[in-house]
């Protein structure tokens, strides 16, 4: 078995494991000073919105031998707005420029072709109206408030409202990184980074609910039992879906990676950048909030259960009692083959059962 299996195999059986519960306090804090950074990096930079947000038009010439930094200052100059410039893979230059009507579309066109030297009939020009842009926000804002309204309620029925809302905060968490670290990199808006932000969704969930529904197993019964408290469970079914929740997250971000690195960083697909950027920063964003967000958040709510805070007071009450007596917790839990048996999950009722073999 590889060491990272072997690992796995023993977070899993709660041989080893990472106090992820104890130490919230500190991923809130890292949290929310990432998330004010993103909301300050969007209240001073604000978002660089493509022309299907802001309308504007695009121009494709052949192949041109002038450089994309010389193209820029041409259509800069002869627009009076800023423009944006990509080599595409044949040669060709796609030049965009934001915020002109038709007839300024008509006179940058003529002024593009006597700058790169090309014939103006060579360059299409492509006109892209704001509204459309605004139709496709609407609907996005629409959809994403459907799909988080439909995963609070299915949460809420399939585990309990308290996931439901950590869930929630998890999926804002998300994307309040993930459009601020577009605003910091300066990243252009368009409709493919829409479609990457809707996307990211799904994958933040995915991690959430496996670990809820380790979660969910692991408690059930939890008054049943004084070995464990909710927290303390809560941190076991953490690191047992530890390994698996790496697996799936970087065999997802190597793709995303080389669609982001070796596709909009050395073939200059600007379609690529936009999507693969949200995909890739949403995933990250969306495996660690599942870990050191959702998680710790259910049991900060759970534990102000008057059942729950009761369970947590009599185990350490009860740890305190055998410290005393110069006793460990197992120790007298194995005098009692019924508190044995009533101990939460499938690995603590093997353990009883070899005990008693």
């Amino acid at each position: 078995m590889s060491k990272l299996g072997d690992l796995g195999a023993r977070l899993h059986r709660g041989e080893v494991g990472y106090d992820f519960i104890g130490n919230r306090k500190i991923w809130y804090g890292l949290s929310i000073l990432i998330t004010i950074t993103a909301i300050v990096a969007l209240a001073v930079r604000g978002l660089n919105m493509g022309i299907e947000f802001q309308g504007g038009a695009v121009f494709t010439t052949p192949k041109s031998e002038v450089s994309v930094s010389q193209a820029q200052e041409y259509a800069e100059a002869a627009s009076g707005h800023d423009a944006i410039v990509q080599k595409l893979g044949n040669g060709s230059l796609r030049i965009q420029v934001g915020g002109i009507d038709t007839v300024q579309s008509d006179q940058v066109r003529a002024e593009l072709s006597k700058d790169l030297g090309v014939p103006e009939d060579k360059i299409a020009a492509e006109l892209v109206g704001p509204s459309w842009g605004e139709q496709i926000a609407n609907k996005a804002w629409t959809g994403l408030g459907v799909f988080m309204i439909l995963v609070v309620i299915y949460l809420a029925i399939a585990f309990e409202w308290r996931m439901a809302v950590a869930a929630l905060i998890a999926l804002i968490h998300d994307l309040t990184i993930t459009v601020g670290i577009y605003s910091l990199v300066g990243f252009e808006v368009t409709v493919g980074t829409v479609i990457g932000l809707l996307t990211i969704l799904g994958y933040s969930l995915y991690d959430t609910v496996v670990v809820f529904d380790s979660l969910k197993e692991q408690t059930k019964d939890i008054t049943k039992q004084t070995r464990f408290t909710y927290s303390e469970l809560a941190n076991r079914s953490i690191n047992g879906t530890l390994v698996r929740s790496i697996n799936t997250t970087v065999v997802a971000l190597l793709p995303v990676a080389g669609l982001l690195f070796i596709g909009g960083g050395f073939l200059g697909a600007g379609m690529l950048n936009d999507i693969s950027l949200s995909l890739f920063v949403g995933l990250a964003a969306g495996a660690y909030s599942s870990i050191f967000i959702a998680t710790p958040l259910v049991a900060d709510l759970k534990e102000r259960e008057p059942a729950i805070k009761a369970l947590k007071k009599r185990i350490l009450a009860k740890r305190a009692s055998a410290a005393a007596k110069g006793e460990s917790a197992d120790e007298t839990d194995a005098l009692s083959v019924e508190a044995e048996t009533a101990v939460v999950g499938p690995r603590a009722s093997r353990r009883a059962q070899e005990r008693r073999g």
